[in-house]
């Protein structure tokens, strides 16, 4: 009986034993990702999931993903490959982390959301998934290698100003009648009247704006009249003249200014091959006193008849080159992009023919130089193509501080049939244009067409690569 009594107690103590030795417990590791999110920079990225200790067999983990303006293989490919928007990642035993690849093919160009989320969403080998097993994988911006790109300045009679960002392929248009006045956001207290409509401005010796003017109409500029000191330097340097004298903080010396708000866009389409957009009707006139307010601008304007006047004050954005506002519709207007966004417009523009005759260019493109784009033509030669030129073939003392150094430089207006003249739209093939952007990216750009196939002026076309 004792005996039998020992045997049983040795039995229990064996299996009390057994229950509590630790080396017989299976191992369980607990597996994460090393971080949230990650921007990809190079071409070819790793990304690591982490045990939290070495594997207990060899296993593999289920990996999923969701995608955001990217589509596998042809925006990013893996390493394992996908399936079914899955990737199975093997790990060893022992394993204390494990790697998939992750390789983008196309980038994010410049103003583009494009990213991928990973979550571990299942594990083997006595494996546990932790909180953190999501990873957001975002594209970084890019400026754009270059395309092919048709800005929309609606044909013959040009109603459209078309604002492009060359590093992000984006066309911003506005009605180019929309607006009379910019009021400049930098350091100065400027004011820039709307090239794109022939307006002119003519200060008038008195600060009473409720005094009434009269119509002056050698201020109205056609093909060859008006007076360049009623126009803003064209080259868009303030360090030269605007109509409108510098904002003064003395407001005796900010003068009312008589304003001929140009013309409207025009209504019906000129004969074919001519250009329609200075035929519009005469937008009229206004008086316009200017003062500053802090760091505003305040707008005292009305009818050069009247007896009283309007009031409102306009505040500066630094995020724009300018603030626009309408005299005609009483309020301030959106046209150009934020100042850092665009690079060229397309549109029409009172530049100067001869050092003092305004004259009113249709097809002329302008270099966003207030938000530090400039440009500078190239002339092909044997040795010098669009092809071959490359970023050290630029010459940076070329990109002076003039708004027109593209200009009306990439077309002409007229052949020659039978020794007579005749309006239409000519390509000059024989150059093109570097332009730099405000992010200090470098672009050669050559204009590819002018006109619609039926000879109507007013479609502009150019392709552009970047240069590095």
């Amino acid at each position: 009986m004792k005996n039998n009594f020992i045997l049983i107690l040795s039995f229990v103590l064996l299996a009390f034993t057994a229950c509590n030795n630790d080396d017989d417990a299976p191992v369980i590791s607990s597996v994460a990702l090393t971080a949230a999110s990650l921007n990809l920079s190079a071409a070819t990225t790793p990304i690591e999931v982490k045990f939290d200790k070495p594997a207990a067999a060899a296993g593999s983990l289920t990996i999923s993903f969701t995608e955001t303006n990217v589509v596998y293989g042809t925006d990013f490919t893996t390493s394992p490959a996908a399936a079914s928007k899955t990737i199975t990642v093997p790990f060893a035993k022992d394993a204390t982390s494990v790697i998939f690849t992750f390789t983008k093919l196309k980038e994010a160009i410049e103003g583009e959301v494009k990213n991928v989320v990973f979550t571990i969403t299942g594990a083997t080998a006595n494996t546990t998934i932790a909180a953190n097993n999501s990873i957001q994988v975002s594209f970084n911006e890019t400026a754009s290698l270059g395309t092919a790109l048709a800005p929309e300045v609606g044909g013959a009679l040009q109603p459209n100003q078309v604002f492009v960002d060359l590093s992000s392929a984006k066309m911003t248009k506005a009605l180019r009648s929309s607006w009379d006045l910019g009021f400049y956001s930098g350091s100065e207290f400027r004011v820039v009247l709307n090239s794109t409509i022939n307006m002119a401005a003519k200060k008038i010796e008195t600060t009473n704006i409720d005094e009434v003017q009269v119509v002056d109409e050698t201020m109205i500029i056609s093909q060859g009249s008006g007076i360049a000191s009623q126009i803003d330097d064209p080259t868009g340097d303030f360090t030269k003249t605007t109509a409108i004298a510098e904002i003064s903080t003395t407001d005796s010396d900010n003068k009312v200014y008589l304003i001929y708000l140009g013309n409207a866009v025009a209504s019906t389409n000129p004969v074919l091959g001519k250009e329609g957009a200075v035929g519009g009707a005469s937008r009229g006139w206004k008086k316009v006193r200017i003062l500053k307010s802090g760091n505003d601008y305040k707008i005292q304007y009305a009818d050069i008849d009247a007896t009283t006047h309007s009031e409102v004050t306009v505040s500066k954005n630094a995020a724009y080159n300018f603030t626009f506002f309408s005299l005609l519709d009483k309020k301030t207007v959106t046209v150009e992009p934020v100042k850092a966004q665009w690079d060229i417009s397309f549109t029409a523009f009172t530049n100067l023919a001869g050092p003092i005759t305004p004259y009113f260019y249709p097809d002329f493109v302008l270099s966003n130089l207030k938000g530090g784009a400039k440009a500078y033509q190239v002339l092909v030669t044997d040795a010098v193509t669009y092809d071959n030129f490359t970023l050290a073939s630029v010459d940076t003392a070329k990109f002076t501080a003039d708004q027109r150094n593209i200009g009306s430089n990439w077309r002409s207006t007229s052949v020659t049939v039978n020794g007579t003249p005749v309006s239409q739209f000519v390509l000059k093939t024989d150059r093109f244009f570097v332009v730099k952007d405000p992010a200090g990216n470098v672009y050669k750009l050559k204009f590819t067409g002018g006109a619609s196939e039926t000879g109507e002026r007013g479609f502009p076309k150019f392709q552009y690569a970047i240069l590095k």
